[in-house]
C-alpha cells in the first residue's frame, strides 16, 4: 500500500469508526455488532504503526496510550465551575422563586397566578434535566478536536485528566464541527457495569466500591489511563460555557448535540412554571429506577440566559439554579426514646433515640422530630417501627411511622409544659412552631451558649468537660468571665495540676483579639451563622455601626432576609446583651477589623481545619483564610472545599470529608495556598 493509499484508507476508517461510536455510545444504536468494529480499530492502528506521521490526536487508537502519569498537572478554569443548592421540598422551590423574584424587585406576594406569570414571561420558564451522581468535568476543544479534559476541582483550579477522559467513548475526540469549545458534563458508570465490577472484586476478595459515583470519580483519577478504559465508564454533557449564539439554556442543550456530544435531551423537559416542574420532578423520580445510571433529583435551571447571568451567584453556587432532589434515602428501625434538647437560642427540639440502623452507607442512631407539630403529624410513639432518611450531610429525620407494625407495647410521648433543664414555664413566640424556654440563666441554654462562643474564639484545650466544671464550680457565669480567670482559680480542681492551668489560663487569655466576623458569629444571635456574620462584617466594618443599624437598614442587606434581620435588630434591643457586651470590652477583648487584601485567591471556598498546624495557631490560619477571601466552617459539609489536615487530627471530619469526596489538603499545601 502506498503512501497516499494509506493516507486515504486512514481517513476513511475514522470516519466510518466514529459513525459506530456516535450511534453505539451516544445514540444507543448498535449499527454492527462489537466485533465488527474492533475489527476496524486493529486495521487503524496496524496501518498507524506503519505510517505513523498520519496519526492525529482524534484517531480512536488515541484513546488508550502512553505511559502513566506521574502526577495530575493542575490547571485553571477558563470560568469557575459552580455547584448547586438543594432543594427537597415544593415549598423549598417556592422559596427559592421568591428569593430570584425578590432579588429582581418583583414581589410575588403569595399570588399563584402571578408566580406562575412571572416564571414565564419574565424567566423564560425553566429546563430541566436529570442530576446525574457522578463527577464533574470540563472538556476543552480547539479547532473542534479536543485538548483537554479537567476535574472540578475546588472550582476555580482541576486537574488534568485528558488521557483518561479519552478512554470515555461517549466523549468525542472531534466535534463536528471545528470550533473553540469549552463544556462540561459528568462522567457516571452505569448501574450494570458498577455490579459486574463489584462482582468481580468480590470473587478476588477485594473491598467493594460504595457507589457508582465514587468508582466513577477514582477511576477518572487513576495515573494509569489503561486502567480507566478498563472500567468502561460513560459521559454525557449539559453545559456550554462557550458563547455560540445561544439564547437559552434549552439552546445550549440543543447545540451540544449537534457537536457530537452526549446529551440526556431526551430526558430533559422545558416548564413554563414551578407546576410542571413539579409534574416532571414526580415522573422522572418514577423512572428513577428505569435509567441506566445513578440520579438523585433533577437539575432546574431559569432558561433565559441574559436573566441568569443577571442573578449571578449566591455563595458558590448560581442564584439562577437549584438541583432539586428526590426524597431522602430511607431504612425502618424502631424509635427507642424520645428525648428533648435545649438549644443555646432556647429553642426545645424532640429527638428520636433509635435502634442504629444504616442508612446511606452511615450508621445512625438519633433523629431529629423537629417540633411538637411534627410528633403530632407523624403520629409518632415511643417503641414504634419508623421511616428515618438523610438527604445529603444534614440530620436525620423521621419520615414515617408504619402503625401496622405496633404490638400494642408503644407510648405516647407528651410534650412537657416546663423546660426540662430549669423547669422555666416554656413559650411559644407567635408565628413559631417551636417551644422556647425564655430563661436566659437556663443552665442547658448557657451551656450550649459556652460551647458555641468557645468554639468560634477557637480556644485551644478548653472543652466542653472543662466549661462544664467551671460553671458547675460557679467560677463562670458567662462567657466574658472566662477571661478573668486567673491560674489560682482552677488549680484547685481536681485533675488541674499547675502546668495544665497555666496552659489554659494562657491559651484563653492568648484569644482576646478576635476578628470581627468570629465575634458576631461568637455572641450566638439567632439565626446569625458564620457566613451571615461574614455578610454584615463586609456590609458595617465595625460593630458600632451594627449595633445601631435599623432595621430597614438590616433589611437592605443582601441574603438577609426579615425574619434574620429582626432577630440581629432584636438582639442589640436586649439591656443584658448590651451589657455583656460590655463586659467583654472590659475584660479586654479587642475587636479586630478585617483589611482584605487587594489579591484573593481564594474567594469563595470554604475551608475547614483539623489537627495542629504547627508553625501558626488556628486562629492565625484562619485570619489568613479570611483576609484573602476565604471563609471559614467549623465542620466539613458538601459545601466544604478544603479540609486541611494537620498533625493529629480528628477522625470524624476526616472520615465525614471521605464521606462526601472533599478534598483533603496536608499543612504544606496548604500554606502554599496561602503563599
Amino acid at each position: 500500500m502506498t503512501k497516499k493509499e494509506a493516507k486515504q484508507r486512514i481517513k476513511k476508517l475514522k470516519k466510518l469508526i466514529e459513525r459506530y461510536r456516535y450511534s453505539r455510545h451516544v445514540l444507543d444504536k448498535e449499527l454492527v455488532p462489537i466485533d465488527v468494529e474492533d475489527s476496524l480499530k486493529k486495521e487503524l492502528f496496524d496501518l498507524e504503526q506503519k505510517f505513523p506521521q498520519f496519526i492525529t490526536p482524534d484517531s480512536p487508537t488515541q484513546r488508550v496510550g502512553g505511559k502513566p502519569l506521574e502526577k495530575f498537572v493542575k490547571v485553571r478554569h477558563p470560568q469557575p465551575m459552580l455547584s448547586f443548592n438543594d432543594a427537597f421540598s415544593e415549598k423549598d422551590m417556592e422559596d427559592w422563586l421568591e428569593r430570584i423574584a425578590r432579588f429582581l424587585g418583583v414581589d410575588l406576594s403569595k399570588d399563584d397566578v402571578a408566580r406562575q406569570s412571572f416564571a414565564e414571561q419574565k424567566l423564560g420558564g425553566f429546563y430541566c434535566e436529570p442530576k446525574l451522581d457522578g463527577l464533574a468535568i470540563e472538556l476543552i476543544y480547539q479547532d473542534g478536536i479536543l485538548k483537554a479534559g479537567l476535574t472540578r476541582g475546588d472550582g476555580i483550579i482541576g486537574e488534568d485528566v485528558t488521557q483518561n477522559l479519552k478512554t470515555i467513548e461517549a466523549i468525542p475526540l472531534r466535534l463536528t464541527k471545528p470550533v473553540e469549545v469549552v463544556a462540561r458534563g459528568e462522567v457516571i458508570i452505569t448501574k450494570k457495569e458498577f455490579e459486574k465490577i463489584n462482582q468481580e472484586r468480590m470473587k478476588k476478595s477485594l473491598s467493594l466500591f460504595a457507589n457508582p459515583r465514587n468508582l466513577a470519580a477514582g477511576s477518572v483519577r487513576q495515573l494509569d489511563p489503561k486502567i480507566t478504559s478498563q472500567r468502561h465508564l460513560d459521559s454525557t454533557c449539559y453545559e456550554l460555557i462557550t458563547d455560540l449564539g445561544q439564547k437559552t439554556h434549552q439552546d445550549k442543550h440543543k447545540i451540544l448535540e449537534e457537536l457530537g456530544f452526549k446529551t440526556n435531551n431526551k430526558f430533559s423537559k422545558y416548564c413554563r412554571n414551578l407546576k410542571e416542574v413539579f409534574d416532571f420532578h414526580k415522573v422522572t423520580q418514577k423512572l428513577r429506577e428505569k435509567f441506566p445510571y445513578e440520579i438523585d433529583g433533577i437539575v432546574v435551571t431559569v432558561n433565559d440566559n441574559k436573566i441568569f447571568e443577571k442573578l449571578g451567584v449566591v455563595g458558590k453556587a448560581p442564584r439562577g439554579a437549584i438541583a432539586y432532589k428526590f426524597p431522602l434515602k430511607q431504612a425502618t428501625t424502631i424509635v427507642e426514646d424520645i428525648c428533648l434538647q435545649v438549644g443555646r437560642t432556647g429553642a426545645v427540639t424532640p429527638v428520636a433515640h433509635l435502634k442504629p440502623v444504616e442508612v446511606g452507607g452511615v450508621i445512625i442512631s438519633r433523629a431529629t422530630l423537629h417540633n411538637e407539630d411534627e410528633i403530632k403529624r407523624l403520629g409518632v410513639k415511643i417503641g414504634d417501627t419508623v421511616v428515618v432518611g438523610r438527604a445529603g450531610d444534614v440530620i436525620p429525620d423521621v419520615v414515617r411511622v408504619l402503625p401496622e407494625l405496633r404490638t400494642g407495647k408503644e407510648r405516647e410521648f407528651r410534650f412537657p409544659k416546663k423546660c426540662p433543664a430549669c423547669q422555666k414555664e416554656l413559650i411559644k413566640p407567635e408565628g413559631e412552631v417551636v417551644w422556647r424556654c425564655p430563661n436566659p440563666k437556663c443552665f442547658a441554654r448557657q451551656r450550649e451558649y459556652f460551647y458555641h462562643f468557645v468554639s468560634a474564639f477557637d480556644i485551644i484545650g478548653l472543652g466542653p468537660k472543662i466549661i462544664d466544671r467551671l460553671i458547675d464550680e460557679g467560677l463562670v457565669s458567662d462567657p466574658a468571665d472566662l477571661f478573668k480567670l486567673e491560674e489560682g482559680d482552677i488549680l484547685p480542681l481536681e485533675r488541674f495540676a499547675e502546668k495544665s492551668a497555666k496552659n489554659l489560663i494562657e491559651a484563653i487569655q492568648s484569644k482576646k483579639k478576635i476578628l470581627l466576623s468570629r465575634f458576631i458569629y461568637a455572641l450566638g444571635i439567632r439565626n446569625v451563622g458564620e457566613q451571615t456574620a461574614q455578610d454584615l462584617t463586609e456590609y458595617f466594618g465595625s460593630m458600632e455601626k451594627l449595633k445601631n443599624a435599623s432595621l430597614e437598614e438590616l433589611q437592605k442587606i443582601r441574603d438577609i432576609g426579615p425574619v434574620v434581620a429582626k432577630s440581629i435588630f432584636d438582639w442589640f434591643r436586649e439591656k443584658r446583651n448590651l451589657e455583656f457586651l460590655e463586659k467583654l470590652k472590659k475584660v479586654g477583648v479587642e475587636i479586630v477589623i478585617e483589611k482584605k487584601a487587594r489579591y484573593q485567591p481564594l474567594k469563595g471556598k470554604t475551608f475547614v481545619l483539623t489537627g495542629s498546624l504547627e508553625t501558626m495557631t488556628r486562629e492565625e490560619a484562619k485570619e489568613k483564610i479570611q483576609l484573602l477571601g476565604g471563609k471559614i466552617s467549623e465542620s466539613v459539609s458538601k459545601k466544604t472545599d478544603y479540609l486541611v489536615v494537620g498533625k493529629e487530627p480528628g477522625s470524624t471530619k476526616l472520615e465525614k470529608a471521605k464521606e462526601l469526596g472533599i478534598k483533603t489538603i496536608s499543612k504544606k499545601e496548604f500554606l502554599n495556598l496561602l503563599k
